[in-house]
């Protein structure tokens, strides 16, 4: 491991060792701030309950983002196609991005199940950088090609498949990079205003009921899971990016992918 790549992790370390001796020279309550080792063994001891929520909380954010990958892409195809329809609709897009999701959760809780509510409020969080990069992505497809493949008569639909999608790729992948996490962070301002408990209580319900309970090591352990799969998430979204653009894209190419 080089040195750089090395950095963080002494950081990180360096982090918890001050923390731990923070915690433990101040003799601060664990329900005021828990130390790391503290945190480490509640998530060991409560690990039943933990990873039930935190599989309810993935699930649902995996499934927002497959539907916002496939709502996402087929608005932008749709826009990038029929002009008339872009100038109709992308406006009800952009309100529906700007609006803040915890003011959207308690109305859509009025007509929903708690579970259907938090997913399309998850959905509604991460559609709009997909269906923006996209849609982008196909308007940057180069005009010379795209003369080109006018001057040999292709159809609009044959210049869409060989020549707009390709060049959409790239943007298309940056938006799925940062839909991942607005999908995670969606599903927990949802779960938050939900309140389900039970089977169907995820990561953020766990973290209300800690504060409850004043519970705090349970708070911070279930803080913790979410941003390890926050990590994970935008680092299994990067890897498919490199795959996808290994050996053609500059972007990739540069950083030795």
């Amino acid at each position: 491991m080089s040195a750089e790549r090395a950095l963080p992790m002494l950081v990180c370390a360096a982090v918890l060792a001050a923390w731990e001796t923070l915690v433990r020279w101040a003799e601060i309550p664990p329900y005021i701030l828990p130390a790391p080792s503290l945190i480490a063994t509640t998530l060991i001891t409560d690990w039943g309950t933990l990873s039930g929520s935190l599989w309810v909380t993935l699930r649902i954010t995996a499934l927002a983002l497959a539907l916002a990958v496939g709502i996402g892409v087929a608005l932008a195809i749709l826009f990038a196609q029929w002009r008339w329809l872009e100038r109709s609709f992308f406006p009800f897009a952009v309100v529906l991005q700007v609006t803040p999701i915890i003011a959207i959760a308690p109305l859509l809780l009025v007509y929903l199940e708690p579970g259907t509510a938090v997913l399309v409020c998850a959905f509604l969080v991460a559609y709009f950088p997909i269906l923006a990069n996209t849609a982008l992505g196909l308007a940057s497809a180069d005009h010379n090609l795209r003369d080109l493949f006018d001057l040999y008569r292709a159809t609009r639909w044959q210049q869409m498949r060989l020549l707009r999608l390709p060049a959409a790729l790239p943007y298309f992948l940056g938006g799925l990079r940062i839909a991942g996490g607005l999908a995670l962070i969606g599903a927990i301002a949802a779960e938050i205003a939900a309140g389900t408990a039970g089977r169907g209580a995820g990561l953020a319900y766990r973290i209300v009921e800690a504060g409850y309970r004043l519970n705090i090591p349970r708070m911070f352990a279930a803080l913790f899971l979410i941003s390890i799969a926050g990590i994970a998430i935008y680092l299994a979204l990067e890897a498919v990016s490199r795959l996808a653009l290994r050996r053609w894209h500059d972007s990739t190419r540069e950083r030795g992918a």
